[in-house]
């Protein structure tokens, strides 16, 4: 682990009683329950896979200012699935497409794969998450 002068940034938040706020006020959100169907809001894999889109995304956009110098818009689809283990833990399996309009096939890869170096929760981190990236189909964006 760095130590804490070399973090780049920080960030609280509190859920309780059904919502969810970031302590900078960017977010702030009713939470639904995995447990209770009645809720309404968001709900935890709604949360992982904005999160992980989000993050993918400033990954992508990094990646891309490396392999070109060429203005290009990307883009970042995430899917994530929450399931139980026999033990009762929470597993996540996220997919994720990054899209970028302009890059050849060969780009691409190379976005996906530099982006997904990049983020500290990569394809190739094998705990209770699983993460696939890839490159979007062609004609998608």
């Amino acid at each position: 682990m760095p130590d804490q002068s070399s973090w780049l940034r920080e960030a609280t938040a509190t859920a309780e009683g059904g919502h969810v706020r970031t302590d900078d006020g960017g977010l702030s959100t009713a939470l639904a329950s995995p447990l209770a169907a009645h809720c309404t809001g968001l709900r935890p894999e709604q949360l992982l896979a904005a999160a992980f889109a989000s993050c993918l995304h400033h990954a992508a956009v990094e990646a891309a200012g490396e392999i070109t110098n060429e203005a290009h818009t990307v883009q970042v689809r995430a899917e994530a699935k929450l399931g139980r283990d026999d033990d009762g833990r929470y597993r996540a399996d996220v997919h994720a497409q990054i899209s970028s309009a302009g890059l050849s096939r060969e780009q691409l890869a190379d976005l996906v794969e530099y982006a997904d170096r990049l983020w500290p929760f990569s394809s190739s981190d094998a705990s209770r998450h699983r993460l696939t990236v890839t490159p979007a189909e062609n004609g998608r964006h």
